[in-house]
């Protein structure tokens, strides 16, 4: 399989990927953040996804940078409307 070589097909991936993570699993999201442990909560969730981006993503784009951006714009970003001490 090719990887992607396209710096916004790999931005997209990455945010359909963490989109699904926060999708699938939105009370351990809203437990996370109230609690301000959301990457120890999805841990198993994140390293999941990561490692399948990882696998998809040409090295040259630097996948853990992209990776870790949509996380903080598409997971963290969007549960700013859940109540927390960290916000």
């Amino acid at each position: 399989m090719n990887k992607i070589e396209n710096i916004d097909s790999a931005r997209r991936l990455a945010r359909a990927i963490i989109s699904d993570v926060a999708l699938y699993n939105r009370e351990k999201v809203e437990s996370g953040i109230k609690n301000d442990d959301i990457f120890d909560v999805l841990q198993d969730e994140l390293e999941e996804g990561r490692q399948h981006f990882f696998s998809r993503v040409a090295p040259e784009l630097e996948p853990e940078v992209i990776f870790d951006l949509a996380v903080v714009d598409v997971l963290i970003k969007r549960a700013g409307k859940i109540e927390s001490s960290i916000w």
